[in-house]
């Protein structure tokens, strides 16, 4: 997935349901200036929602200790 957010920055917002981000994404890739931010505003979205589902993870981990 991470790839894929590298070569296609829209494609993976369209693929995790963020349709309109994808769109945005999408037009800031068409200038060839707007291809490095869009790139890197997927890398890091991507992280950020890892690490909020390892997050959620632990969460429920520890509410489910007696």
């Amino acid at each position: 997935m991470t790839l894929l957010a590298i070569l296609l920055p829209w494609l993976s917002f369209m693929l995790r349901g963020k349709i309109l981000t994808g769109i945005i994404c999408l037009l800031l890739q068409l200038t060839l200036i707007g291809w490095i931010p869009a790139m890197i505003w997927a890398v890091v979205s991507l992280n950020n929602e890892r690490a909020n589902k390892r997050t959620d993870r632990i969460v429920a981990a520890m509410q489910q200790r007696p």
